[in-house]
């Protein structure tokens, strides 16, 4: 890359993060504390924010480095139709191992009628008579659905995050560019952390824990850009994080005490999360020493 070329990267990536970090810190603050105890109404105060990284990257790319929307991953690829599968269905084996590794281990038994954890979201809401008895089953269907038609709303980070972000922190190192990005991005949450919207307890070990799943979950969604193309993909990848995965833990496991163990993003979620991104590092690191000459 060329000293020009890497300067224009530079302040694009400056740029970038003064926009992505102002718009969504300043629309955080004003997020009445009240709001803590009405979870429902939680996403409606950070959905301005997580337009911020989007808007951050259109303006870059339109105004600042004026490079344009070519390597953005805008575009479908609907052959690449299996990784679109894997980001939708990868909570599900991951929220398996949780419930199994949190009942072997002690920490809590999974609430699969989700009675407390409905009480709490929901308290005000009623259980029409037909679903009465079948919630357990019906809300896990509901959400994996649900992760669809959300995908559009959480494009508003990935457009920022793997649609830039990543592309431009160390180019040449998928892994540095995962783990770079994955912190910012963690950080960025830091308001809503110290609101105690994620996990509960002591606020700088929530922010360190939040950085882990974010690092991690960089790896994954890094890779399935690359092999995709696609930041609709991850768009729908990081859809399921949240809908599927987020919402069942928080239904299954009402004590939000142990949230930093059980909550997907959890601790007990970096096990095959990890496993996952040790796979796809490896697999690289392979990919690269075969296209090697001898």
């Amino acid at each position: 890359m060329s000293s020009s070329a890497q300067s224009g990267s530079a302040k694009g990536v400056v740029a970038y993060l003064i926009l992505a970090f102002g718009i969504a810190w300043i629309s955080w603050a004003f997020i009445p504390h009240a709001s803590a105890a009405h979870p429902t109404l939680i996403t409606l105060y950070v959905l301005p924010g997580a337009f911020a990284p989007a808007f951050a990257t259109f303006v870059v790319r339109k105004w600042v480095t004026r490079e344009g929307f070519g390597d953005a991953g805008l575009g479908l690829h609907l052959r690449n139709w299996r990784y679109y599968l894997v980001g939708w269905f990868l909570p599900i084996p991951v929220l398996a191992f949780v419930v199994v590794a949190a009942v072997a281990l002690g920490i809590e038994q999974p609430d699969f009628s989700m009675a407390q954890g409905l009480a709490h979201v929901a308290p005000h809401a009623g259980i029409p008579a037909v679903l009465a008895g079948h919630v357990g089953a019906v809300i896990p269907i509901e959400l994996l659905f649900a992760a669809l038609l959300a995908t559009p709303i959480l494009f508003g980070e990935e457009f920022g995050w793997r649609g830039y972000l990543q592309l431009r922190l160390f180019p040449h190192s998928p892994t540095l560019a995962a783990v770079s990005t994955g912190i910012i991005w963690g950080l960025w949450h830091v308001p809503i952390i110290l609101g105690g919207y994620e996990f509960a307890g002591d606020p700088m070990t929530a922010i360190a824990a939040f950085c882990v799943i974010t690092v991690l979950i960089s790896i994954i969604f890094g890779w399935l850009r690359e092999k995709s193309g696609s930041i609709w993909v991850t768009s729908l990848a990081h859809s399921a994080t949240n809908v599927i995965g987020g919402s069942l833990t928080t239904l299954w496991f009402a004590d939000h005490s142990r949230s930093l163990l059980v909550n997907y993003g959890g601790v007990l979620s970096w096990i095959p999360l990890g496993l996952l991104c040790a796979w796809i590092i490896a697999s690289r690191a392979n990919t690269v020493s075969v296209e090697q000459p001898a």
